[in-house]
């Protein structure tokens, strides 16, 4: 296990936009880098601290760069996204490298937030973040600024601050979903089990991280 005392970065092997490495906080300065994503991370002129994964898609450069910074898992049985999280601990995790490409890829690592609900993590992509929702927390968002809730599996979320309100319903992949609601002003959620995402516009990601950041995690991994 890597323990880290400060937010980490992980790094995909997915396209990362240039906006997207500039919406990377300024204070984050170790970088994980999962299997193919140690290439994006030397080509931002960056040395990965650790490179996790089968390591089935590292270049023969990077994997020379990286050298005993490789840390090689080889069972299929997990993604590389979750062997990471295995072995990775910090108070926050921020990863790009996972939205907007391969769809199946997506959303495996959609699936490992709620596999991993007692980790703090955000997912930069291009348009949108995407984060677990805590078991409360309170975004300082403006009106009009659209709030999607997307379960998982079956959850229930009591709401304030959304022009539709959540109370008293039971949402489940299958069933009623919640995207693209919209904020009246900042939104307070309280989610009754870890398998609602919240999904916001990327420019959202400055305001709302200090409370993504100190929100109190699920305390049982699965429950």
């Amino acid at each position: 296990m890597k323990h880290y005392h400060h937010p980490v970065l992980i790094v995909g092997g997915a396209p990362v936009a240039d906006a997207v490495w500039a919406s990377v906080p300024d204070d984050i300065k170790t970088v994980v880098a999962v299997d193919g994503g140690a290439d994006r991370v030397i080509a931002q002129g960056l040395l990965p601290d650790v490179v996790v994964g089968d390591l089935d898609s590292l270049s023969s450069d990077a994997r020379q760069t990286c050298g005993d910074r490789l840390i090689h898992i080889a069972e299929q049985d997990s993604t590389d996204f979750e062997k990471v999280l295995r072995i990775v601990a910090a108070p926050l995790i921020i990863g790009i490298g996972f939205l907007g490409h391969r769809l199946d890829h997506q959303m495996a690592v959609q699936s490992a937030l709620v596999s991993f609900p007692d980790k703090r993590i955000v997912l930069i992509g291009e348009q949108d973040i995407v984060f677990l929702a805590p078991p409360h927390i309170e975004l300082p968002l403006d009106a009009g600024v659209r709030v999607s809730l997307y379960p998982m599996g079956a959850v229930s979320l009591r709401s304030q601050g959304l022009q539709w309100p959540t109370d008293g319903i039971t949402m489940a992949p299958d069933g009623r979903i919640g995207t693209s609601n919209r904020a009246t002003g900042p939104v307070t959620l309280h989610a009754d089990r870890p398998k609602a995402l919240v999904i916001l516009p990327r420019a959202q990601l400055d305001r709302c991280l200090p409370a993504i950041s100190t929100a109190t995690p699920w305390n049982v991994r699965g429950e």
